[in-house]
């Protein structure tokens, strides 16, 4: 955690091993369904200007909703990772244009956001990253076609649905 750029030691950086993964129960690899988990550490990270948590959502955000979304994953579909985080803002789009661009393939638990013309998106090496919109995780990197090819934005579990599970997980454990 804190971590900018991989192949540098900056000294924000914090290394905690995982001391368990949890799986939705309902995650489903046939159609990428409920595509969310916890980690739960070994130790408590420290809080500080380079690592925070970040809140949990209230309500789902509305089509159209800017948002941000962050990582090191690749810069085009065929390009390697990158070094250096990267940060993008990209609306939520709406139901319709959602289906109309994986017809058939969109379950109540994911969401589309970014640009339907293309051209900027989340990539390879983002899932599992965070999309957060007015400071609430409503998203996370899941899948889509390619990388910022037009008609096939990225598709995010949606995270608002998952709260209850999310809540009492944490608190189990």
């Amino acid at each position: 955690m804190g971590e900018h750029h991989i192949r540098v030691t900056e000294g924000n950086e914090q290394f905690i091993k995982s001391s368990r993964v949890i799986r939705h129960p309902n995650y489903s690899s046939y159609n990428i369904d409920n595509d969310i988990m916890l980690i739960k550490l070994s130790k408590p990270a420290t809080l500080n200007q380079y690592v925070q948590a970040v809140a949990l959502p209230t309500s789902c955000a509305a089509a159209g909703t800017k948002c941000l979304v962050s990582g090191w994953g690749n810069t085009m579909s065929s390009s390697v990772s990158g070094d250096k985080l990267q940060c993008l803002e990209i609306p939520i789009l709406s139901d319709r244009d959602c289906d109309n661009s994986y017809p058939g393939m969109i379950t109540d638990a994911m969401f589309c956001a970014g640009y339907l013309e293309g051209g900027k998106d989340s990539c390879q090496g983002d899932s599992g990253g965070p999309v957060v919109c007015n400071g609430e995780l409503q998203g996370v990197v899941s899948w889509g076609y390619g990388c910022a090819e037009a008609g096939n934005p990225g598709v995010y579990a949606k995270v608002c649905l998952f709260n209850d599970w999310l809540e009492s997980t944490m608190a189990s454990y």
